[in-house]
């Protein structure tokens, strides 16, 4: 086996205190996804839509890595392959356990994004509405998250991964969202083996070779020793 691709959801975060979309209580649950997660949520209302990210951005500074984010750095710098991480979370807990290459394509709670001629920038933790951009100073600053409705990034090199995957892992995903939901039934195409680590099976558990129930905080370390003792 020379190349693993794995898929991680909000599941893996929920470990660490991160709200998942369907969480009772959570920041999710105070707001509809159509007013602070779509773009004409950002146009309607653009300081509530800053005002959640700003909190999403202060939680997840204080949230940490946990066992499961633990594994997969561990994975990927002890596997002798290639680990390929995409995840569809947007805070940054697993580059802080240590993994060099991850993948966000839903964008990031670090980023900022200018929405006229689409600059980069790091975020502060609080941001405004109407912060200028650094490049081109229009006043049209706004978080760098991929919300409902637009494309999510990277997905020509995503779909690259999964064809040459030989064994593609699916974490803490619900299998509703896609174009993410059709990542196995993708891999599994070109021939690879797969897993799905949940609390329960997803929509689309049925199409995975392998079924992992149970916190990725347990069955992750299980089964990266596993992999790496070949």
């Amino acid at each position: 086996m020379k190349k693993i691709v794995i898929l991680t959801g909000a599941g893996i975060s929920a470990e660490s205190g991160l709200g998942t979309f369907r969480a009772e209580g959570g920041l999710w649950a105070q707001h509809r996804i159509e007013d602070v997660a779509t773009p004409e949520g950002f146009a309607r209302n653009p300081k509530l839509v800053v005002d959640f990210y700003n909190a999403r951005r202060a939680q997840a500074a204080e949230a940490a890595p946990n066992a499961g984010h633990l594994a997969l750095a561990k994975l990927e710098a002890e596997f002798a392959g290639d680990v390929v991480l995409i995840t569809q979370n947007v805070d940054d807990l697993h580059e802080r356990a240590g993994m060099a290459r991850v993948m966000h394509m839903h964008g990031a709670l670090s980023g900022a994004l200018c929405a006229a001629c689409d600059h980069r920038w790091p975020a502060p933790m609080v941001m405004a509405p109407g912060d200028p951009c650094p490049s081109c100073e229009k006043p049209t600053a706004r978080p760098d998250i991929v919300w409902f409705g637009e494309m999510p990034y990277d997905m020509d090199e995503i779909f690259d991964h999964l064809a040459g995957a030989d064994l593609f892992a699916s974490i803490g995903t619900s299998g509703n969202v896609y174009p993410a939901a059709g990542f196995v039934a993708e891999a599994r195409r070109h021939g690879a083996q797969t897993v799905e680590f949940n609390l329960e099976p997803s929509q689309v558990g049925s199409q995975f070779d392998d079924l992992r129930i149970g916190p990725a905080t347990q069955t992750l370390p299980i089964w990266v020793d596993e992999i790496l003792a070949g």
